[in-house]
């Protein structure tokens, strides 16, 4: 080429990298590209939807052909909302809200949302999509922070263990539903123990000390119908498969393998329903809810503000925590499912739009799930603190007991399970894409030994099924514990933190910038890159060291005991938390190690967007940092070029 149509792409390297698979946009005019060492490809016209020109092309490999792109934006953002809304909206957020001052844990909720959790979402949102690759090959841009693509997608990998076993246990739940009489409603089957006291039975029999000992049917046929926790001691003696359980988490996967085999031309037809059905379910049951008597109680408690709750810094934690978990961020999806949109998609749009409807279903979530507790608490007897809690045991022991008692149980259970269903599956379709988009677009040794996306699906989803089995027996629930506390916990919050840092620090916030706004059009304002740059990794390393002062050592407590684990239960768990955070580091250090020349031309080209290195090797310059003769200086770039 000519000095003057090099410099029409003089940006192929800075952006992508052809011998890598990295894919670039260029005009729709067929155009040949001949770089050094790479073989010619050509670019044929590319056209919409509707029949016209794109603006932008996708080169990947020759033999990996063009990179899919979602059918319709629809399914793209439904599939993030999907993800995004997920069982914890239901049983997490509406319990945080009545334990940190109501109405008032709004303030510090949203109060997070802006400063932390929706700049760390849009920058995902916008690495996806401007890169066109998955959550590990993205890090071409800073390659000696590649370990976070891993320890994403890794962690990613471990929650599918246990997330997915959850939707076995609604599975469950739901064809044990299709009975007159619901099976967890009366005493006297072959779970229940002498212990077991039905609601409507006169307390007066009773004396006070027995009284206490009580468990009622729900509880039981939970941990002893469902579970068998009853048949193990503890941790150390996990006992037997639960066939019943194993059956139906299979199912719960083989339905995950059907819906992701096809990638995101499968998953986003599928979410038209899981991403849709909870809603018009939630609506259901908030009509119904707000028609028992107690329910205006139970509202008032859930949103009446308690403003001296503010002054707990815990409270605040808890609403970064929350929020956090909430948008999803950290594990790679949002950029795996970003890399399939079209190079010009408003990715600011489609944050504010998911955002606005995750925030709005914690809320309405809230009001639906308090209408119940309220109705609850007044057919117990007891006060809304002692009948609201969170975790399974809200949807699987309290929430099944209200609905007992309505007329027509049967149809409102079977209502119930199926929204659990829809809200588990949509967010274990995007934990899945992560690791699966992830191998795709880095391992080209799955091309070539032609190993096909059904085949990687195959293998990713299999696996994690068969890891999941510990977590299937009559004590897997001990097992669930210590995934449900370590795998997503200080390191999902230290991988966040590390990603912020890498992208505003090291591949610079101009740069980031300058990339967002040839996407879009639009330059992201002040607000944004002051997030990006100061706020959000402050917020997030104070949550990390949170999050390890604030450590509690495990138990488990069941109807009639609360299980303390044993120290080496403990060390296990911060193992699987460090299997994920040590990704990082220890990356890093075998990138220095195996980059060839001194130190600190070592550094300099790990730092360095792998498209610069051939500037930095030849020229001995690099853009983003200044090499002295003493020592290392960052200096990070305030102009574009």
């Amino acid at each position: 080429m000519d000095s003057e149509e090099a410099g029409d792409y003089s940006d192929v390297h800075r952006i992508y990298n052809i011998d890598n698979d990295v894919p670039e946009t260029f005009p729709q005019n067929e155009v040949t590209i001949e770089l050094p060492g790479s073989d010619q490809i050509e670019l044929p016209p590319v056209e919409n939807d509707d029949g016209n020109s794109d603006e932008t092309q996708t080169i990947l490999d020759k033999d990996d052909g063009p990179r899919e792109v979602w059918n319709k934006k629809a399914e793209y953002l439904l599939s993030v909302i999907g993800y995004a809304v997920d069982l914890a909206n239901v049983w997490r957020f509406p319990h945080l809200c009545y334990k940190n001052g109501g109405g008032a844990f709004l303030i510090p909720y949203f109060t997070m949302l802006l400063l932390c959790a929706m700049p760390v979402f849009l920058m995902e949102m916008c690495l996806g999509q401007y890169h066109r690759l998955g959550p590990i090959s993205i890090w071409r841009m800073t390659p000696i922070f590649k370990g976070i693509g891993f320890a994403s997608c890794f962690m990613a990998y471990i929650v599918a263990f246990y997330y997915n076993i959850i939707i076995g246990w609604a599975f469950f739940y739901l064809f044990s539903s299709f009975t007159t009489d619901l099976p967890w409603t009366t005493c006297g089957h072959s779970w229940n123990t002498g212990n077991c006291w039905q609601p409507e039975w006169n307390r007066s029999e009773l004396n006070s000390s027995y009284y206490n000992k009580t468990v009622s049917p729900t509880n039981e046929f939970f941990e002893r119908g469902m579970l068998h926790i009853d048949k193990s001691s503890g941790i150390e003696d996990v006992g037997g498969l639960r066939w019943p359980l194993v059956f139906w988490t299979l199912l719960t996967f083989i339905i995950l393998y059907f819906s992701l085999w096809k990638g995101v031309k499968s998953s986003g037809k599928v979410v038209w329903f899981t991403a849709t059905v909870p809603y018009i379910i939630l609506a259901i049951l908030l009509v119904r809810g707000s028609t028992l008597p107690g329910a205006k109680e139970g509202i008032k408690y859930f949103i009446t503000p308690n403003i001296s709750r503010l002054n707990n810094p815990q409270v605040w934690i808890d609403a970064a925590v929350q929020i956090m978990f909430s948008v999803g961020a950290g594990f790679g999806t949002h950029i795996a499912y970003s890399s399939y949109n079209r190079f010009n998609n408003n990715c600011f749009r489609d944050c504010l739009i998911t955002v606005a409807v995750n925030c709005f279903t914690s809320v309405f979530s809230g009001f639906v799930i308090f209408s119940y507790l309220g109705y609850m608490s007044l057919k117990s007897h007891k006060e809304i603190d002692q009948v609201a809690t969170e975790g399974p045991g809200l949807v699987f022991i309290v929430y099944p007991e209200a609905i007992s008692t309505l007329p027509g149980s049967t149809i409102w259970a079977l209502i119930f399970f199926l929204m659990l269903i829809t809200l588990g599956l949509d967010s274990a379709f995007g934990g899945l894409e992560s690791p699966l988009t992830g191998l795709k677009d880095e391992c080209k040794k799955l091309r070539k030994f032609h190993f096909s996306r059904e085949f990687l699906t195959l293998c990713v989803v299999g696996s994690a099924f068969i890891f999941s089995l510990p977590c299937l027996t009559e004590g897997g629930v001990y097992i669930f514990n210590i995934l449900d506390t370590f795998a997503a916990g200080t390191s999902i919050l230290f991988t966040v933190f590390s990603q912020v840092i890498a992208i505003s620090w090291f591949y610079g916030i101009e740069e980031f910038c300058n990339d967002v706004e040839k996407m879009t059009g639009i330059r992201p304002g002040l607000y944004w890159r002051i997030c990006w740059k100061f706020i959000s990794p402050t917020l997030l390393l104070i949550l990390v060291i949170t999050s390890i002062i604030n450590y509690v050592p495990l138990s488990y407590t069941t109807s009639l005991q609360t299980y303390i684990y044993p120290g080496y239960s403990n060390i296990l768990g911060w193992c699987i938390a460090l299997s994920v955070i040590l990704l990082i580091p220890g990356f890093a250090v075998y990138k220095l190690i195996k980059t060839p020349g001194t130190f600190k031309q070592r550094l300099a080209l790990c730092i360095s967007p792998e498209w610069e290195h051939t500037e930095i090797k030849e020229e001995k310059v690099v853009k983003r940092f200044k090499v002295g003769m003493k020592n290392l200086t960052a200096q990070i770039e305030i102009s574009s070029k």
